[in-house]
């Protein structure tokens, strides 16, 4: 995790929260800002892979920031919270993937939700990658369909001849079968 926000105001927390995100994720950049208005300019200026929540804040709960930021669907988030409140926020969060923990905190049990968090984002970075990847085949596939209709209805050419001419011209130039789709759409459509 590259890039962790903390937000408290709690001195004393602060300093465990840096002391054992610097062993966690040596390098990483914190930043510790202490109220929800500040997150929310922060989050618009820049991304964050991890945000830890210590409510309540100066200006708000934390509850409903934690979920702002998931919302963002860039960061993980654990929201720290006491013991009293624990099920009741636990069940307003828990479908926006906010990760709650009772304070006062066990040195363990947050060495644990750290991993986690960090496991889930990786692999919410993973399927994120993976999501993009199949947004862009099926563009491609709808920019080379529609090609391939203009041909047949241009050009009278059958939907296996517009597939196969379109695969021809992409071997031919070297260019992807898109690139020959875009140039046809956009001979024709002009």
């Amino acid at each position: 995790m590259d890039n962790i926000l903390v937000v408290t105001q709690a001195q004393k927390n602060t300093a465990f929260l840096m002391e054992t995100l610097n062993m966690a994720f040596c390098g990483s950049a914190i930043s510790v800002l202490h109220s929800g208005a500040q997150v929310r300019q922060q989050i618009i200026e820049r991304d964050f892979d991890l945000a830890i929540i210590d409510a309540p804040l100066l200006d708000e709960s934390g509850e409903s920031l934690s979920r702002y930021i998931a919302s963002k669907d860039k960061a993980q988030v654990i929201l720290m919270v006491k013991g009293e409140i624990f099920d009741e926020v636990s069940a307003i969060t828990e479908n926006d993937g906010v990760l709650v923990i009772v304070k006062p905190l066990d040195k363990n049990l947050f060495w644990s939700a750290l991993k986690l968090a960090q496991s889930t984002q990786k692999k919410l970075k993973k399927m994120r990658v993976e999501n993009s990847k199949l947004k862009q085949k099926i563009e491609d596939i709808r920019i080379i369909d529609r090609a391939k209709w203009i041909l047949i209805s241009n050009l009278k050419m059958t939907e296996q001849e517009a597939h196969r001419f379109i695969e021809k011209q992409a071997m031919d130039i070297r260019a992807t079968r898109r690139e020959i789709a875009e140039r046809i759409l956009k001979t024709y459509e002009s």
